[in-house]
């Protein structure tokens, strides 16, 4: 007796600070309302390690990230900022500030306890990428757009032998698929067994004529 495969486990998506899920989970609610996404964050240091271990099935990370073993779509890019207390010097410019501005300060680029701290105190500027900054959405920590530092990249990955069946579903979801277009599902309908087919009724041939339609001649 045959039995239905059992469903697997839910999606595990992981994502670095800053990144906003919002559209995609809205997306996937949709699409697949029985099937919940569990949502983890995760430390940038340790997004490969979370990959690694099995902590996520797919994780939202921001390079660079050692590519050994890893598929990686790359999504967007960030535009860096220098993120500073309200006091700060920098905090009176408009809008934008250049790396030769922050020669002077000490610049960290993690977001600790310890660097917050530093950076309220007015003795430190945390180099960070916008959607971090905004994440946090700290009125005394106003934060300005640094024009010519690199700008950072945000990616999906998972390991290449990560067999969970949700993930070309969810990379579905991420590029922006339609239901009726995604892949998992077109692959899904190629693997279905064509309908067999009646065999054809053959009538046997009337008196006088052959098979194939042609009556005998008279010689």
């Amino acid at each position: 007796m045959q039995t239905s495969r059992e469903p697997q486990p839910a999606l595990r998506v992981g994502y670095v600070p800053g990144v906003t899920l919002t559209k995609w989970r809205e997306v996937w609610a949709e699409r697949f309302p029985r099937r919940p996404l569990e949502v983890i964050e995760v430390d940038q240091d340790d997004q490969r390690r979370a990959l690694d271990d099995g902590e996520v099935d797919v994780c939202f990370v921001r390079l660079p990230i050692e590519l050994d073993e890893l598929h990686l779509i790359k999504l967007y890019e960030e535009l860096p900022v220098a993120w500073v207390s309200k006091d700060h010097l920098l905090a009176a410019a408009d809008d934008e500030v250049a790396l030769a501005d922050l020669v002077e300060e000490t610049v960290v680029t993690t977001v600790t306890g310890f660097h917050l701290d530093l950076v309220a105190a007015g003795e430190g500027v945390l180099l960070v990428p916008q959607s971090v900054a905004r994440s946090h959405s700290r009125r005394d920590f106003p934060y300005r757009i640094v024009t010519d530092a690199p700008s950072t990249t945000v990616g999906l990955a998972w390991l290449k032998d990560n067999p969970h069946e949700l993930i070309e579903e969810f990379i579905g979801v991420v590029r922006g698929r339609t239901a009726n277009s995604s892949r998992t599902a077109k692959e899904r309908a190629a693997k279905k067994p064509a309908p067999a087919k009646s065999p054809r009724e053959t009538k046997p041939p009337k008196l006088g004529q052959k098979r194939g339609g042609q009556r005998r001649g008279r010689r």
